[in-house]
């Protein structure tokens, strides 16, 4: 009977430690990480924008590589000037 016992204690004991590992990870590990990778990300997306202001800073317009499922093109960002008319992609309506 004793030995019962205290194979039920060890028992419940592993399942509360492996409850609170539990909860550690889901409480304090995994927010740390995901802080981390969406702080990198945010890095990542501040570096790019800087760059693209840099280039049509000094140049008026920036060049972006594309690379979409094996097609190389270039994207050309230009800010519209005063006095031209912007490009359209689409067709406007009809005007009834």
């Amino acid at each position: 009977m004793a030995n019962r016992t205290k194979i039920l204690i060890v028992f419940l004991v592993l399942v509360i430690v492996v409850l609170a590992g539990v909860m550690v990870f889901t409480f304090l590990v995994k927010p740390k990480v995901t802080g981390y990778v969406v702080e990198k990300q945010t890095e990542g997306v501040v570096i790019a924008v800087n760059s693209i202001l840099v280039q049509i800073q000094q140049q008026g317009f920036a060049q972006i590589p594309i690379d979409a499922e094996g097609h190389y093109a270039i994207l050309v960002l230009a800010p519209n000037q005063p006095g031209l008319p912007a490009q359209q992609t689409q067709e406007s309506p009809p005007a009834q």
